[in-house]
């Protein structure tokens, strides 16, 4: 999956969550496996063959995450690493959380 062409960008607490219909238009353009919980946030887990890969996706994320200025909520266990995605500022979702989504599954090797 090419990396996405835009970035997140710095909410500054201007903009509303977005409505429900444009969630679910930009839900399908995210990969298979990205849910939509309860209207809030983003949810995705990714499963690893052991504790050590699922590590190190965690890592690559939480780099993305200081890169981007966009923290998502990591659950790592062992060979899985759930990643819950909203932005904080307008405890919802907005067009940052999707670019973000896009970027974590980027990080996977292409199959």
């Amino acid at each position: 999956m090419p990396n996405p062409p835009k970035r997140c960008l710095p909410c500054e607490g201007f903009v509303s969550a977005l409505p429900k219909d444009e969630q679910m238009t930009l839900l399908k353009e995210l990969s298979p496996g990205w849910d939509i919980v309860n209207a809030h946030h983003l949810s995705k887990t990714f499963i690893f063959k052991d504790f050590k890969a699922a590590l190190e996706f965690t890592q690559q994320v939480g780099k993305l995450a200081e890169e981007e200025q966009h923290h998502p909520l990591i659950h790592l266990s062992w060979g899985k690493v759930v990643i819950d995605i909203w932005t904080h500022r307008v405890d919802g979702l907005t067009e940052n959380d999707f670019i973000l989504a896009t970027y974590c599954d980027a990080l996977l090797p292409l199959k």
